[in-house]
C-alpha cells in the first residue's frame, strides 16, 4: 500500500496505549507512524481557535480541554495528509483491526475510489443507505451521526476541506467530521465496519452531559437562529 499515509494519533504520555496501537498494527503489512497528538492538558488558554463564550451560547456547554486537544490533534493529522498529498488512513490509538480490514483498504485504493472521506469504525449503531455492494461489505451512507473518530480514511482535498471548515474549534471532533453542513463532505461508510475501539480507559474526558432542554435549549435555539441570519459563516447551518 505505497500510495497510503497512516497516523496513529496518540499522547507521549500514554506508552501502554501505544504499545498495544504497534502490536495490533504488527499484524497487518501496513506501514505506519505515530503521530504525537496535542495534549489538552498541557493546552494554555487563551487558544486561538476556541472561543468559550460563544461555544458556551451555540453548543449549550463548553468543550474540556481533551476535546479541544483532541480536535487540533486531527487537525495535524489532515495537515499531514494534504502536506503528504496522500490518502491517508487515520487511527486513535484505542483501535482493534477486525480480520477484514486490509482487505478493505486495499478495496477502497483500487476498486472503489468514488469516496473523500470514509468512516471504518464507529459508536453508534446506524440504519444506512447502500452506495455500493462489494459483496461481502458495502459503502454506504449512515442515516444518523454515528460518531466515534477512531479510524477512518481521508483523501487530500477532502482533508483540506475539513482543515477550511475548522477555523474554530466549537463542537467536540466526531460531531464536527460528521456535519456536512460546514465542510460539504459526505462521511461515507463501509459496513460492516472493518475496525472497533478497545477498552482502554479514555485520555480524553467528556462528562456524562445531560440533555439540554427547556429554557436553556430554548436560548440555544434562538441564539443559533441570530447566527445563521446574521454571520457569514454560521456554526450550526442548516
Amino acid at each position: 500500500m505505497r500510495n497510503l499515509q497512516t497516523l496513529v494519533i496518540s499522547m507521549l504520555r500514554s506508552p501502554d496505549r501505544r504499545q498495544r496501537a504497534a502490536e495490533e498494527l504488527s499484524k497487518t503489512n501496513i506501514e505506519w507512524q505515530f503521530l504525537d497528538a496535542v495534549d489538552g492538558k498541557l493546552l494554555v488558554p487563551p487558544i486561538p481557535e476556541y472561543l468559550p463564550e460563544k461555544v458556551k451560547t451555540l453548543l449549550g456547554f463548553e468543550l474540556m480541554p481533551g476535546e479541544i486537544g483532541a480536535f487540533l490533534s486531527h487537525k495535524k493529522a489532515w495537515q499531514a495528509c494534504v502536506d503528504q498529498n496522500k490518502p491517508t488512513l487515520i487511527f486513535e490509538d484505542d483501535f482493534i483491526l477486525l480480520p477484514q480490514f486490509e482487505k478493505t483498504i486495499d478495496y477502497l485504493l483500487n476498486d472503489f475510489q468514488d469516496w473523500n472521506l470514509v468512516r471504518l469504525q464507529a459508536l453508534e449503531d446506524s440504519p444506512y443507505k447502500v452506495i455500493h455492494d462489494a459483496g461481502d461489505m458495502v459503502i454506504a451512507e449512515n442515516e444518523i451521526d454515528a460518531l466515534g473518530c477512531t479510524t477512518y480514511l481521508v483523501k487530500p482535498d477532502a482533508a483540506q476541506k475539513l482543515i477550511d471548515g475548522a477555523r474554530f474549534i466549537y463542537e467536540p471532533i466526531d460531531h464536527y467530521i460528521e456535519h456536512k453542513g460546514v465542510h460539504g463532505l459526505s462521511f461515507l461508510a463501509v459496513r460492516p465496519y472493518p475496525s472497533d475501539i478497545s477498552q482502554s480507559p479514555t485520555t480524553v474526558y467528556r462528562p456524562d452531559r445531560a440533555s439540554i432542554r427547556g429554557w436553556r435549549k430554548t436560548k440555544r435555539s434562538i441564539a443559533r437562529w441570530l447566527d445563521r441570519t446574521f454571520s457569514k459563516n454560521p456554526w450550526f447551518p442548516k
